[in-house]
């Protein structure tokens, strides 16, 4: 059943490993497709979208900084792997005859533009889809974190954080059948029980900025066309467990 007002803009958070399909490494062009396709049947309906695409498919600098790889150098190029991944979305978009810009929170002119609000806003509001890459341009911040900071900055209706999974649960419904299914959860209560939305940073600067976040499979038909209509799909996180 359609709840109130449908968003018009939003923010698509995407992890990299979204693009890898069935595969261990990098993008699998027919997900890109399928996920590109998605996006465009609604731009051209007039949603604007925010994209930010994580790099975990490509590369993890987090991962590497535990075996002794310099954390700063391998955030850098984690941000570095979601300009990748935001100019592979981008080519797919326009080959989909929808205009997409990618913008790096940090310079990189000779392949796509430099961030700023002002430009961002200025796209979406001539219907362009905007990839917003590079995290937030700084170390020890995850894209979970940029695509909060994204959201509030260009004033979306609602977050999309796209997963695996149908929404939030109390555990891992692949290990727990027993596991509760939340159709709706509040800020605090993420933050109390520890759930894994997303990371605290991320989760506290939408509670903050009463931002709200939609937690939903992208791999079921049809998910980012109902979230669209205003239906209940997956779980949202507001400021209240109602």
């Amino acid at each position: 059943m359609p709840s109130a007002q449908p968003p018009r803009r939003v923010l698509l958070k995407l992890s990299g490993e979204a693009l890898m399909g069935a595969g261990d490494f990098g993008i699998d062009p027919d997900v890109l497709g399928r996920l590109a396709r998605d996006i465009a049947v609604l731009a051209r309906e007039g949603v604007q979208f925010g994209v930010v695409i994580g790099g975990g498919n490509i590369f993890r600098g987090a991962g590497l900084a535990g075996g002794g790889f310099d954390r700063v150098r391998g955030d850098q190029i984690g941000m570095l792997a979601t300009v990748m991944n935001g100019l592979a979305m981008q080519d797919r978009l326009l080959r989909e005859g929808i205009d997409a810009r990618t913008l790096s929170a940090f310079r990189i002119d000779s392949v796509c533009e430099h961030y700023s609000r002002d430009l961002a806003l200025s796209h979406l509001q001539a219907g362009r889809v905007v990839m917003l890459a590079g995290g937030t341009g700084n170390p020890f911040f995850t894209t979970d974190s940029a695509a909060s900071l994204r959201a509030i900055e260009i004033d979306a209706d609602l977050m999309i954080k796209a997963t695996k999974v149908d929404g939030v649960y109390s555990a891992d419904p692949v290990k727990d059948p027993n596991a509760e299914f939340y159709p709706r959860l509040s800020y605090d209560r993420v933050l109390d029980e520890g759930l894994g939305v997303m990371d605290t940073t991320a989760v506290v600067l939408c509670k903050e900025n009463h931002m709200p976040l939609r937690v939903m499979n992208i791999n079921e038909p049809d998910a980012l066309r109902r979230v669209m209509q205003g239906e209940e799909v997956g779980t949202l996180v507001t400021g209240d467990d109602g």
